[in-house]
């Protein structure tokens, strides 16, 4: 598991390298909102940060008390830090075709498949709802499906489907086939599992 200080680390090199980027074009590529030349909108999943420029220094527009949380920011930097004029791919892949994703499977497994299904697996009604919380779009897919925009050229799908007395509940989450090209397969197992627990927080 990945120290205080790996993070700490992890965000001071990805804001030197921002840093010496333009906001219009880290804007333009990324998809975020610039609110003034020192400043981006970025909503992620429901809180919605104010990242100063050059300094990156996260702030939450609804005057949250809570801290950004210091992966979260690494996260978010990471997929600014692509740079890349793409859209999103418009087709599906599952996280192990993601370019290098193997070696991270058991990790994406164990941090987004297992609470997932454990969670919600059993009744979906909960996740229904925490979905709408999250601007989950319905998807006919599964018992529950929805597809998320974390990141404006990332979606991504969360799929539940329901067990029984027969049937163990099985899940899966599947990601735009771009997705590898903005951020690394570690980034996009974390992404996962930061969907998937922000929507197990939001049924307490």
């Amino acid at each position: 598991m990945a120290r205080v200080d790996d993070y700490m680390n992890a965000k001071s090199m990805a804001v030197e390298r921002l840093s010496k980027e333009t906001p219009a074009d880290i804007a333009r590529f990324s998809g975020f909102e610039m609110l003034d030349e020192q400043a981006f909108r970025v909503p992620f999943l429901n809180r919605t940060y104010r990242v100063g420029f050059p300094d990156f220094q996260f702030v939450d527009m609804a005057g949250e008390a809570t801290p950004v949380p210091l992966q979260e920011q690494v996260l978010i930097l990471h997929y600014m830090s692509a740079l890349k004029p793409l859209l999103p791919a418009d087709h599906w892949i599952a996280y192990r075709e993601i370019p290098g994703a193997s070696f991270y499977f058991s990790a994406f497994v164990k941090r987004a498949i297992d609470p997932l299904k454990n969670v919600f697996g059993k009744n979906v009604a909960p996740l229904v709802s925490a979905a709408s919380m999250l601007y989950g779009k319905p998807i006919d897919i599964g018992d529950a499906g929805f597809e998320f925009r974390v990141f404006p050229k990332v979606p991504m799908q969360i799929i539940v489907y329901a067990g029984d007395d027969e049937f163990e509940p099985e899940a899966n989450i599947l990601f735009d086939a771009a997705a590898g090209e903005f951020l690394s397969p570690e980034d996009a197992a974390w992404l996962a599992g930061m969907v998937v627990y922000r929507l197990m927080a939001l049924c307490r």
